[in-house]
């Protein structure tokens, strides 16, 4: 589990305004949350209904069309 300790900025009421945290956590809160779209977006691409097809014809599929743009 990630462990973050930030530190609050506080107005003159003592109300919480901002955070601070170590670059380190940041980066690491930002690479878990980039992993967790990439796990919605494979969910999200397996519950459509639409057929799938292999990798290496879609690549091909572009290359097709990209040569006939020349």
């Amino acid at each position: 589990m990630l462990t973050i300790n930030p530190q609050f900025n506080t107005d003159k009421s003592g109300n919480k305004i901002s955070v601070v945290i170590p670059v380190t956590e940041f980066e690491t809160i930002m690479e878990e949350l980039d992993e967790l779209e990439d796990i919605k977006l494979y969910d999200e691409a397996k519950s459509d209904k639409e057929p799938s097809i292999p990798i290496d014809e879609a690549f091909e599929m572009i290359e097709v069309k990209r040569k006939k743009k020349e």
